[in-house]
């Protein structure tokens, strides 16, 4: 029998809830009525306000210390679940799974565990070969009596921040490219300077304009000053790249909704445009794109630069630094133009390109879309334009 009440551990990172939320969906379409409740740090927590598989969200952050773990275990106790899915093989998941005070607590096996994790569960999955992520997650639904079905994420755009981006865009109707211009880990990220010809090249060889997506961190502001300055030498005005760094997470989805493309190194975004089936080309050399890479479709656009050659490619969790730096330009136009052929005809008809201005309802209830602070250029997504 399916659980009526079922927790889920999975704090971070963005890409990792978003490949686990076909967990979610899954349960709920088997069983409506049962209750979900996922754990999650604050930035993936954002991803998951609103969705339509998840009815309650207890807030991690672990910068809180032990406080943080207090809390948790606080509101669980509040509102108790029958079952928690430790889908996160970390040691900070494994101990909110144990303060959850749930009679189940199923988890991953002890060869595929990280951390001591499998000391915290009662329950484990059956040992088995290494696979993608997503079928690692996705192994947890027999465990509940949960069959599997079609692999659904439910993101949806929000009809606010959809309406923003449509109005920006509808002064420059070129198709848009949304470059995610670095991850939250230094050896996935590939080098400004390439991503910076990529940009240029977008615009004068496939009429594409390029929109740069991503956070406020160190390295996100300084790959956008390095891309920023080279278009500006290289291109007009009116070509320069849309700058919306720092827009959130609702706008991160309306600008991968508006896109013909997406280009990302292993990072949430690039699996949030596979959910939102976007083509997105994914730049993989320090992970291994069989075990993190683009999960059901997309994987011709993957540049795999992390199999080395005469390698047989197998999923591993392996870490290879250094290895971004194989990624060519080449490489990465040698997939746009299989994009152009295999995949730009169909996504270009399927674009939203209806404007609809939000009611006031929505307004009131989501909220305007934060704009992006201004950046060292001077540039934002509000300002920069054709």
């Amino acid at each position: 029998m399916i659980p009526s009440r079922v927790g889920i551990v999975l704090m971070s990172a963005l890409g990792d809830v978003t490949l686990g939320l076909p967990v979610a969906m899954a349960i709920k379409r088997a069983s409506p009525w049962t209750r979900i409740t996922w754990i999650a740090q604050p930035g993936p927590l954002e991803l998951l306000r609103g969705h339509p598989a998840v009815d309650e969200l207890i807030r991690f952050d672990r910068f809180d210390g032990l406080s943080g773990y207090g809390t948790v275990r606080d509101r669980l106790r509040e509102r108790p679940v029958d079952v928690v899915l430790d889908l996160q093989t970390a040691f900070k998941a494994g101990l909110v799974t144990a303060l959850s005070g749930a009679p189940r607590r199923v988890g991953i096996d002890r060869r595929r565990s990280q951390d001591g994790n499998w000391l915290f569960t009662n329950e484990r999955l059956p040992s088995r070969p290494r696979a993608h992520l997503a079928d690692q997650f996705l192994e947890f639904l027999p465990a509940i009596g949960v069959p599997n079905g079609p692999v659904e994420y439910g993101l949806r755009t929000c009809d606010v921040a959809m309406s923003d981006v449509q109005r920006l865009h509808a002064e420059d109707p070129r198709p848009l490219v949304s470059i995610v211009v670095a991850s939250s880990k230094a050896a996935k990220n590939w080098s400004p300077n390439r991503l910076a010809s990529l940009c240029v090249s977008m615009v004068a060889d496939y009429g594409l304009r390029p929109v740069l997506v991503g956070g406020q961190s160190d390295a996100e502001i300084a790959a956008a000053s390095v891309i920023m300055r080279h278009a500006t030498a290289q291109l007009p005005v009116g070509d320069w790249p849309i700058v919306a760094l720092g827009c959130g997470i609702r706008a991160l989805l309306a600008w991968i909704q508006q896109s013909a493309l997406v280009i990302s190194p292993d990072s949430g975004p690039l699996h949030m445009a596979v959910a939102m089936e976007r083509p997105v080309i994914g730049l993989y050399g320090a992970t291994n794109p069989l075990w993190v890479g683009p999960y059901g479709r997309y994987q011709d656009l993957v540049v795999d630069r992390f199999h080395r050659a005469g390698e047989t490619p197998r999923p591993s969790a392996e870490k290879r630094p250094g290895q971004m730096a194989l990624v060519t330009v080449d490489d990465v136009l040698s997939r746009v133009e299989h994009w152009r052929t295999a995949y730009a005809p169909s996504t270009l008809a399927t674009l939203p390109h209806v404007l609809r201005r939000p009611t006031a309802r929505e307004v009131a209830v989501v909220g305007p879309t934060p704009s992006a602070p201004a950046m060292p250029w001077g540039l934002t997504a509000a300002t920069n334009r054709a």
